[in-house]
């Protein structure tokens, strides 16, 4: 027996090697401000390589029914969490169950792009873009759990699960005419929607429209000018050091990345981003037919630079701060497991694209059997 070696043709090594240095970079940072924060992060980045691990061998193209399962399984945790959900600094968005604890909007991410990719792919867009059914069906699937998110309040996840869904099917294709609608729409309907945030999130728009930005946001903007050109030693990086910067190991973890690497770092890490971005987007040319592998890049990279733009922007005063990690580098478990879980389903698309369009099972098409006969090797496979 052998692996299929379609497998590792089909297998992007280069993700793994751009996902490398932000893991790296992350546990030197957070090591260096709290020591027993990384021996938890380093618990969370062998769980997330797991599940990498583990989604990758799983016939996501062959599992409609349980795709659709997993979906409303999500969408059920939803509504536990507001009615029955732990509540935390005026907002109820995890489930507990013992020392378990689960925050249902983060898988749910990864269920709206599988549900997207399934039905994108049984109902493709037509030369012109969907129309407005076949608009109102994904755009139901995508405003659910936005809604449900929203109650909790969770403005921030809600506005990410937004972004991530109808960037995507921007991308797949809609007929203009409805984006022209649905744009003039929102516009009108700002100001009931600014009247239905809570004061907290009026707060925030507040800090960020005024002229003088808030405490936390001073002091991420005063760390990331004291980086200068190269950045400093880690005995020099007094703001973060000295505990003037909130959050360093989490929201504001750029701001003590530029105090600590400088301007030339923070352009290395912005361009590390980008080409990663980039990469993924590419994904979405290789395949004309293959919607689920088009629909899953799309999301993947229209969420990847939702979380980084808006939280660098916040640190810089040019995004209210919502509490967006920066992915791959934050400190917390939660958002570091679904990227590794959404970059192992991307995996297994491309890796078994070649058997997309039948009924092969990944476990099944790893290992190929060879037969010996006549003296030669007969490819069972072939």
């Amino acid at each position: 027996m052998m692996i299929d070696k379609r497998i590792i043709t089909h297998f992007d090594f280069l993700l793994p090697f751009l996902l490398l240095p932000l893991i790296v970079i992350s546990y030197v940072l957070i090591s260096e401000v709290s020591p027993s924060q990384n021996i938890r992060q380093t618990i969370y980045v062998l769980f997330g390589i797991a599940a990498f691990c583990f989604v990758f061998f799983l016939p996501f193209r062959q599992a409609n029914k349980m795709i659709i399962v997993f979906y409303w399984v999500c969408i059920l945790l939803l509504i536990l969490v507001l009615v029955a959900g732990t509540k935390q600094l005026g907002a109820q968005r995890w489930l507990t169950i013992g020392a378990f604890s689960l925050q249902p909007s983060e898988p749910v991410k990864v269920a709206i792009i599988l549900l997207l990719g399934l039905h994108i792919s049984t109902n493709p867009p037509p030369p012109n873009g969907y129309g407005i059914k076949q608009f109102c069906i994904l755009s139901f699937y995508i405003l659910l759990p936005f809604v449900l998110i929203l109650l909790q309040p969770d403005l921030g996840t809600a506005l990410v699960v937004l972004f991530m869904g109808f960037g995507t099917l921007f991308l797949i294709g809609v007929n203009p005419r409805i984006w022209i609608t649905l744009i003039m729409s929102v516009l009108v309907a700002s100001p009931f929607i600014y009247g239905s945030l809570k004061d907290y999130q009026k707060k925030r728009i507040h800090d960020f429209i005024s002229e003088k930005p808030s405490y936390h946001v001073q002091q991420s903007i005063i760390t990331i000018g004291s980086g200068g050109i190269l950045g400093k030693k880690k005995e020099e990086s007094t703001q973060t050091q000295l505990k003037f910067l909130p959050i360093a190991t989490s929201d504001f973890i750029f701001a003590y990345f530029v105090e600590r690497w400088g301007f030339l770092g923070a352009i290395f890490l912005i361009g590390l981003y980008g080409v990663m971005i980039l990469h993924i987007l590419s994904f979405c040319f290789m395949g004309e037919k293959d919607y689920r592998l088009r629909t899953t890049a799309a999301a993947v990279a229209m969420l990847l630079f939702f979380y980084v733009s808006v939280n660098i922007g916040m640190t810089i005063d040019f995004a209210p701060v919502v509490g967006i990690p920066l992915p791959l580098m934050s400190y917390g478990g939660s958002s570091f497991i679904t990227f590794m879980v959404l970059f192992g389903i991307l995996e297994n698309m491309l890796a078994f694209r070649f058997s997309y369009t039948n009924s092969q099972n990944p476990l099944k098409v790893l290992v190929r059997k060879r037969k010996w006969g006549g003296g030669a090797i007969k490819d069972s496979s072939a």
